[in-house]
């Protein structure tokens, strides 16, 4: 595990997002590790569901200089310090401004919070709280900062995406998907591409009984793009898989089940826990929170789980600066690499039956959308990810998640954990915003 943690620490700097130049250099360097990868694109601006794949986005440079020219925040130090997809900006700005467009952890206040704004113009820094703190007592009302962001965004430019498809000796196949899209953090993100590279190099040497397909996309946008290019494809052929987040540290065990928790995906993680004698928290699909939710949304159903060490969200360093290589580390990686492989071996075992084919009734509430609707052009969803809990916008997703055609408003209410006076009003809303039929 320490050539993998070498290959972490080399990835670790560059700066990614859901497009650019950083995820194409991500991706050569993990093919270097595995040559029969295939780096593909998805051009921008092509529709995809209810979505756009947006402009590529690059930056080369962002800082912000007080009046006597001394850089006070600058990205070429750390790339958390910009809010990620941030626009083109150069002009002197006065105090109130520029704290305005500051985000910062008040809970960490030495760390660099990771903030995105991917769908809406927006641009933003992201400093430590105490030197926002700093910026606010030292500095006067009318003191003038110069706010410089050189970054461009192509929009006839491409999202990168990696595929690698290990034959075996059934055509049935196990999926493993992992996210490229988060810069400078070691667990979330950069540990499921690490893991997953050693799962690749580990199965390429193996005479598997099922063929595996391994994808390094970004989150969510990845994910649904290239469920909308090879959907007939995926339905027919996978069987059961994993998403790989968070599985570097050396803390916990975690394992999130697929939507309705019944399928050979669960059995063959519970299984591989039991057999390696494993502590580990049970999350469930309400608790969500990577491409599981479009692999299992409506339409698509392929029976996802999520297989972690320590959950996202379930750390202090999570999204943040200090989510480095003293989290992740050799055993973490080494742990996460094993519970991981049992699952897959258990899983090629089990019958190519897909255990959760549930039939749709007359009448029931569906989704319009395959894979989750944009909830942020609809003004249901802040489109600024400051890691805010946006508690109304989840019930929706929830709701939605479940209005697969199999299941009325009472059955909706009793898996979203909802009073159905409370799931009534969702069923309004989606209505009115013309998302289920």
């Amino acid at each position: 595990m320490k050539k993998l943690v070498k290959l972490g620490k080399k990835l670790f700097p560059i700066c990614r997002s859901l497009t650019g130049k950083g995820n194409l250099k991500t991706l050569k360097i993990i093919k270097s590790e595995i040559p029969n990868l295939k780096i593909r694109k998805f051009k921008s601006g092509t529709k995809v569901y209810d979505w756009k794949i947006p402009s590529e986005w690059n930056v080369y440079d962002a800082y912000v200089k007080d009046k006597t020219d001394k850089k006070i925040i600058d990205f070429k130090k750390n790339n958390l310090h910009l809010v990620s997809y941030s626009s083109y900006k150069n002009k002197k700005i006065k105090k109130k401004q520029l704290l305005e467009h500051i985000f910062s952890n008040k809970k960490m206040k030495d760390a660099i919070p990771y903030v995105t704004s991917y769908y809406k113009k927006y641009w933003g820094f992201c400093i430590k709280d105490k030197q926002k703190q700093i910026i606010n007592k030292n500095y006067n009302n009318n003191d003038l900062f110069k706010v410089y962001i050189n970054s461009k965004f192509k929009k006839n430019g491409a999202m990168y995406y990696g595929e690698l498809v290990i034959p075996g000796e059934s055509k049935k196949e196990i999926l493993l998907s992992t996210n490229i899209c988060h810069p400078s953090m070691a667990n979330n993100e950069l540990s499921g591409p690490l893991v997953t590279t050693a799962l690749a190099k580990h199965f390429s040497k193996k005479k598997n009984k099922k063929t595996i397909r391994i994808l390094f996309v970004s989150e969510t946008i990845g994910a649904i793009a290239y469920i909308n290019k090879n959907i007939n494809l995926m339905k027919k052929k996978i069987i059961g898989g994993y998403t790989l987040t968070c599985i570097g540290d050396n803390r916990n065990y975690s394992f999130l089940f697929s939507k309705y928790k019944n399928t050979n995906s669960d059995q063959a993680a519970l299984e591989a826990f039991k057999k390696l004698k494993l502590n580990y928290r049970k999350y469930t699909f309400l608790e969500r929170g990577s491409d599981e939710r479009q692999y299992n949304s409506p339409g698509v159903d392929l029976n996802i789980a999520s297989i972690m060490r320590t959950k996202y969200g379930a750390y202090k360093e999570y999204h943040t600066s200090l989510d480095n290589f003293k989290v992740v580390n050799e055993k973490g990686l080494r742990g996460g690499f094993k519970i991981a492989k049992e699952s897959i071996i258990n899983l090629m075992k089990m019958n190519e039956e897909n255990k959760n084919s549930r039939p749709k009734k007359s009448n029931y509430i569906l989704s319009k959308y395959i894979c989750e609707p944009n909830l942020g052009k609809r003004n249901l969803r802040r489109t600024i990810n400051d890691n805010r809990k946006q508690k109304h916008s989840k019930n929706i997703l929830n709701f939605l998640q479940y209005a697969d055609g199999s299941n009325n408003i009472k059955e909706i209410s009793k898996y979203i954990k909802l009073s159905l006076a409370k799931t009534n009003k969702i069923y309004i809303q989606c209505k009115k915003n013309n998302l289920i039929t």
